[in-house]
C-alpha cells in the first residue's frame, strides 16, 4: 500500500509527524528516506516530542547515531541516523535490531540497514518540491498493521 501527501510548510510536516506519532506502538519502525536537507529530522523532531511526557531538545543523532527518548507510555523511543556507518553490522552493534522488536524507532538513511531492515516497517520518502519549504511524503507499507493507521491520517490530508 502507498499514499503520497503533499506538504505545504514545516508546520503542515510537523503536524503529520505528531498525528502519526499518536497512532504507534512499541515495536513500531518508521524508515525515513529523503536527500540530506529533505525534511527527515523536521519530521521525526515533531514526531518524538509529541510522543514526550515533559518537552525537550530532539538533537539530529547524525554524530551520536542514536538518541533514546521514554515516551509519556513507558514505551522507549530510539531516533537513529545510519549515515555516517559503513557496514550493516554496526547497527546490530548499536542494539538497532533489537530495539526494532520493542521501541519505536525511527531509522534516517535505512539503505544501511540491508538485510536487517525490517520487513514490517513503515517507508517514508520525504522530497523537497520546486515551491520553497513544500515537501512530498510518501508512505509505503506491507504489513497490514499499518492500513488502519495510514488510512486514519488520509482524513487530514490538506
Amino acid at each position: 500500500m502507498q499514499i503520497t501527501v503533499s506538504l505545504h510548510s514545516p508546520d503542515e510536516t510537523a503536524d503529520l509527524a505528531r498525528r502519526l506519532g499518536a497512532k504507534l506502538s512499541a515495536g513500531d519502525t518508521l524508515l525515513l528516506s529523503g536527500d540530506v536537507g529533505a525534511g527527515k529530522t523536521h519530521f521525526a523532531r515533531a514526531l518524538i516530542q509529541s510522543l514526550l511526557p515533559q518537552p525537550e531538545d530532539v538533537p539530529s543523532p547524525t554524530f551520536t547515531l542514536v538518541q533514546t527518548y521514554d515516551a509519556a507510555s513507558g514505551t522507549e523511543i530510539w531516533h537513529t541516523d545510519l549515515y555516517r556507518l559503513n557496514d550493516p553490522s554496526e547497527c546490530e552493534e548499536l542494539g538497532l535490531t533489537n530495539a526494532m522488536e520493542h521501541a519505536i524507532c525511527l531509522v534516517e538513511w535505512p539503505d544501511l540497514l540491508a538485510d536487517l531492515r525490517p520487513q514490517d516497517a513503515l517507508d517514508i520518502t520525504l522530497t523537497a518540491t520546486d515551491a520553497e519549504d513544500h515537501r512530498t511524503l510518501t508512505a509505503s507499507w506491507s504489513d497490514p498493521r499499518w492500513d488502519l493507521k495510514l488510512t486514519e491520517l488520509t482524513d487530514w490530508i490538506p
